[in-house]
């Protein structure tokens, strides 16, 4: 991102991703794993759904989105169903699987900075009594958590 005021770059955090230069996103494990929990959604009640056919409609890589959805199945989000009639559905309806969940199952606790994580270790700094910019870390970890967990499946169909 770049400064209106300065023009220099300044780097944004979002989820602790650090990118050097360029404004901090989501990875595309979030973006396409939360295409592919929507496409779930939108079928959800009418059985299993294949990964080629999310993949197909979606136009994800079928071997990412086969690594995306094996993790959301540790994560309790889905579940499989083997067989010629196979595939995968939510594991709970589009109502109760909120995108915080989604988001934490594929890039972990959120945190803008390691010191502020969800599952922060304060051992990681030392400094966090004394830290002036603590306050602004805090608040963004807490407005994204807002943000991701008062969004469900079901709103974004």
């Amino acid at each position: 991102m770049t400064s209106p005021s300065t023009g220099l770059i300044i780097p944004s955090i979002v989820l602790g991703i650090m990118v050097k230069g360029v404004a901090m996103r989501l990875s595309t494990k979030s973006h396409y794993g939360l295409m592919a929990m929507v496409d779930l959604a939108k079928n959800y009640g009418q059985g299993p759904v294949s990964l080629m056919e999310i993949s197909t409609r979606e136009d994800i890589s079928l071997g990412y989105l086969e690594q995306l959805v094996a993790v959301l199945k540790r994560a309790g989000l889905v579940e499989s169903t083997r067989g010629a009639r196979g595939g995968y559905e939510l594991a709970k309806a589009p109502g109760e699987v909120t995108v915080g969940d989604i988001v934490r199952a594929l890039e972990g606790p959120i945190a803008p900075i390691e010191c502020v994580s969800e599952e922060s270790n304060k051992e990681l700094c030392g400094r966090e009594s004394a830290c002036p910019s603590r306050i602004v870390w805090v608040k963004m970890r807490d407005s994204m958590a807002q943000a991701l967990d008062s969004t469900s499946l079901a709103d974004l169909i």
